[in-house]
């Protein structure tokens, strides 16, 4: 392995981490929570109807990879997201989606109009 490739491949193993820590949809919905600003755990559980451990070990792998903050206040931790551009990247992906879905939405439609004219 050459020594141009290297600091390459570390880069896309660090974004490849990066984005599995947003592949799962509870880690996406909190991220969409603390988007609105700083939450504690307990509203956390409250908004996604999850037990505290769920949540607290979606948050851990959150914090492992520099995704939010966390801060103690007497037995209270509260969590914000660490970069706002996290907010940026989560609406940009939404928009692909519905871009996804429209273009999914066009297909259906002419499928079902070649069907009717057989």
């Amino acid at each position: 392995m050459s020594r141009a490739s290297s600091p390459s491949k570390s880069l896309q193993a660090f974004k490849a981490e990066f984005f599995k820590a947003l592949g799962h949809p509870v880690r996406i919905r909190i991220l969409e929570i603390l988007i609105g600003g700083e939450r504690s755990v307990q509203d956390l559980q409250q908004a996604l109807h999850l037990e505290q451990p769920i949540v607290s070990q979606h948050l851990a792998m959150l914090r492992a990879k520099n995704i939010v903050n966390a801060r103690k206040v007497g037995t209270t931790v509260w969590y914000t997201v660490r970069v706002p551009l996290i907010g940026e990247l989560l609406a940009i992906a939404r928009r692909v989606f519905d871009s996804q879905l429209i273009d999914s939405q066009t297909m259906l439609r002419e499928l079902r109009r070649e069907g009717r004219r057989r």
